[in-house]
């Protein structure tokens, strides 16, 4: 309840900063429009915005689950092989030395102004933070558990499934609350360089057409449906985790 109360405080705190630049500044509408002015927009073109914000929802959500497998799946083949580890980790590593952003054209060539492209460019963001925190969870297996368990016969596979991976699931869980954050940039990244729905094209649409309180509506929106995923996310890791310690 607290965490809540102290979240709430600080958006009425956020919003009374918001209107006092406003006064101070003298700033006109279509410059920065007041929180008022916002929320008579969001108001009005409420079935419009929503409309677009469940295309961007199902894009974050579908990169968010695929993202989230991929990179487990990769990080328990890096922690298993030491094959995979020398071939994969440079690569890893380079794949981070280039901007997302830079592939965002890239893909929308590859995958089409449609749903996919926005797919991929939310997987590419989160791939790497869930590879990394699960392999570094894995490789930190306290060395005293895996020893016993081969003093006791386990075989290498045995001692991955039963030993390891169960051990590292809260470096799993942390990166997971990071790819909750993550996947909206990517989604909106790919809606900026091409699309014809979504949160990301009607922040654009908006700004073109100097609707700026339109493009803020949109954009709180989106700050609402990341906020919302990561609790969820948070809440859910949270529940198993405690389940499992139990």
């Amino acid at each position: 309840m607290r965490r809540w109360l102290n979240g709430l405080a600080g958006a009425v705190a956020g919003l009374l900063a918001w209107q006092a630049l406003i006064a101070l500044g003298d700033l006109p509408p279509f410059i920065l429009p007041g929180p008022i002015r916002v929320a008579q927009a969001l108001w009005a073109n409420v079935l419009l915005i929503a409309g677009h914000a469940v295309v961007t929802l199902a894009e974050i959500l579908t990169g968010l689950v695929l993202g989230a497998i991929l990179g487990g799946l990769s990080a328990i083949l890096l922690a298993a092989s030491p094959l995979a580890r020398s071939a994969l980790r440079p690569m890893l590593v380079l794949s981070q030395a280039i901007p997302v952003f830079a592939l965002a054209p890239l893909l929308t060539l590859w995958l089409g102004y449609g749903f996919w492209s926005k797919v991929a460019m939310a997987l590419l963001i989160i791939y790497f933070p869930v590879t990394s925190a699960f392999f570094d969870a894995l490789v930190r297996t306290p060395a005293d558990w895996v020893g016993l368990a081969r003093v006791m016969g386990a075989r290498p596979a045995a001692v991955l499934l039963h030993l390891r991976i169960p051990a590292a699931l809260p470096g799993l869980a942390s990166g997971l609350r990071l790819a909750a954050v993550y996947a909206p940039i990517g989604a909106v990244i790919g809606e900026w360089v091409g699309a014809a729905q979504g949160l990301g094209y009607l922040m654009l649409l908006a700004n073109g057409r100097a609707r700026i309180d339109l493009m803020f509506a949109a954009l709180i929106v989106l700050v609402l449906i990341t906020l919302s995923l990561h609790y969820l996310v948070d809440a859910v890791c949270g529940s198993l985790l405690r389940r499992m310690s139990t």
